[in-house]
């Protein structure tokens, strides 16, 4: 196996280089990008960089508001939006939470969601029932295998919106967002999208996918801080999603006086009650220049390929993979478990020795190993973790 391939594909020059962009390479093995991410230096550095300057500046000096500006840009040309309708703001919640109790629902509107979804896309919806709104989950036979048919069969001439995320946190399953998308507009049902788990993992476009609002937070697949994010809503549904939280920054407020009336700003900063997170802004920024850099279908393709790598490793030593394990509903999530050993166990086994990955439980209580690398992870970790587990599967 040649240097680049060993470096992730050529997206290092060499292991040094590799580890002086992701530090945490020089300590451990990170695989549990699907939880709460590691800092790369840049958005590090970026952050720290603000702080300092905040020390002798006002925390929002000139060049702050021409850096928010340029993120909302990034992110923007991220998923194939206009600036001026991307939101800084996080976490995934509050996006969601946002587009949940800004739209005008009627009683006996309905809203579809998966009931086996993250928390965080499953009680915004149900909380909607004390407002007269119908929630229909939806149900899969296997954890978050949401196809286009039964999105379909869930509808009906009173549902309004679907809320779906584009990926499953536990088994990995991506969801056809295109078909889904392309079946809601044909329909004139309204599409949220909860992005977090493919956003910085997986290219989107969310005018050919027919979406029209999507929140994800940095601190996973995007390599950013937590409590940062970006919220998108089509400019087209301003006013059917009304903001709801109010304050000086998304209310026309000339020389800082409260109005008669309120009447919001023209652009998605109208989502934005107050001050913003700016050392959040400029460590996002700085992740989504380096993954834009990196480029998002080589991302992809990186991380479908150390799936390969992964199970090619595991499945001999006698895991069983959840989830599917190529093609387009693969992602970046291997979740696997052993009949014999504990997830419990082998985790703790690994987090002694400098390995990270995420411990998760199903409904039922069984226990599951879920690894969740990025591009820069390479096969020589994740032998190494297979060699640690071998050991420990041992004993």
């Amino acid at each position: 196996m040649d240097r680049a391939s060993a470096t992730g594909s050529s997206f290092f020059a060499s292991e040094e280089a590799r580890r002086a962009a992701f530090p945490v390479c020089r300590e451990s093995v990170f695989l549990a990008h699907a939880a709460v991410t590691v800092l790369p230096k840049v958005s590090a550095d970026a952050m720290a960089q603000y702080a300092q300057q905040s020390a002798l500046l006002p925390q929002e000096f000139g060049q702050v508001l021409k850096d928010f500006r340029r993120t909302r840009e990034l992110a923007a040309e991220l998923i194939g939006a206009r600036w001026e309708e991307i939101a800084l703001l996080g976490p995934t919640s509050l996006g969601l939470s946002l587009f949940a109790n800004g739209y005008d629902w009627r009683p006996g509107d309905e809203v579809v969601y998966y009931a086996n979804d993250y928390p965080a896309n499953v009680y915004p919806w149900i909380e909607l029932e004390r407002r007269g709104v119908v929630c229909k989950p939806i149900t899969a036979a296997t954890p978050g295998a949401v196809t286009v048919d039964l999105v379909r069969a869930a509808l009906s001439p009173r549902t309004r919106m679907v809320a779906l995320a584009s990926c499953h946190f536990f088994s990995g399953y991506r969801l056809d967002v295109e078909g889904i998308g392309s079946l809601l507009r044909e329909r004139g049902i309204l599409f949220a999208l909860d992005a977090i788990q493919t956003l910085g993992a997986f290219p989107l476009d969310v005018v050919r996918a027919n979406v029209d609002m999507l929140s994800a937070d940095a601190h996973k697949w995007l390599l950013g801080p937590m409590a940062m994010g970006i919220v998108y809503v089509a400019e087209r549904h301003f006013d059917r999603i009304r903001p709801t939280l109010l304050g000086a920054w998304n209310v026309n407020s000339p020389r800082f006086l409260a109005q008669d009336r309120v009447e919001f700003v023209p652009t998605a900063q109208r989502y934005e009650p107050g001050v913003l997170n700016a050392a959040g802004v400029y460590g996002m920024k700085a992740s989504l220049e380096l993954l834009m850099g990196a480029g998002i279908d080589r991302v992809a393709s990186r991380l479908l390929e150390l799936k390969r790598i992964l199970l090619g490793v595991l499945e001999p030593l006698g895991f069983d993979l959840l989830g599917v394990r190529d093609g387009m509903h693969a992602s970046g999530i291997t979740t696997v478990f052993h009949s014999r050993v504990a997830a419990s166990v082998l985790q703790k086994n690994l987090e002694a020795e400098g390995v990270v990955v995420s411990l998760r439980y199903d409904r039922d209580g069984r226990e599951y190993l879920r690894f969740s690398p990025h591009f820069y992870n390479t096969q020589e970790e994740i032998e190494r973790v297979a060699a640690l587990l071998k050991v420990a599967l041992a004993h």
